[in-house]
């Protein structure tokens, strides 16, 4: 997958977990800082999203299908603080024309969520 220039601007990449499951990580930096020590709320939802669409477009496994956010609700669990973020995501429900996802960003501890958003995502396939 091809990230978007957003990817870019949030220095995001994409790695392959040791389990087989795919990772974005963020580091931080001046690009996603919040308050001082602290990353921004929009940079944490920007990798929450980006894990959540491209989890999407791995499982729909069509090269000419697109996805568009219809909806995205993230809860805040914490304060990321001045190390790497990583998010993955999980598809919940895969239609012919919706796919919901979820999506958990961390940062030390995956069982220790910072964040974590639920989507909506429409497919126009090709």
């Amino acid at each position: 997958m091809t990230l978007p220039p957003y990817a870019h601007t949030l220095s995001i990449s994409v790695e392959d977990g040791a389990d087989g499951e795919r990772r974005y990580r963020m580091p931080f930096g001046d690009n996603v800082l919040g308050r001082p020590g602290y990353l921004h709320g929009g940079a944490i939802s920007g990798l929450l999203e980006l894990a959540a669409i491209g989890t999407a477009i791995r499982a729909i496994d069509d090269e000419a299908a697109t996805v568009k956010p219809i909806n995205m609700t993230v809860s805040f669990m914490r304060g990321g603080t001045d190390r790497d973020t990583y998010a993955s995501a999980t598809v919940t429900r895969l239609g012919n024309r919706v796919v919901n996802v979820e999506a958990h960003a961390w940062q030390d501890d995956p069982a220790r969520p910072i964040a974590s958003a639920q989507l909506n995502l429409l497919v126009r396939r090709g």
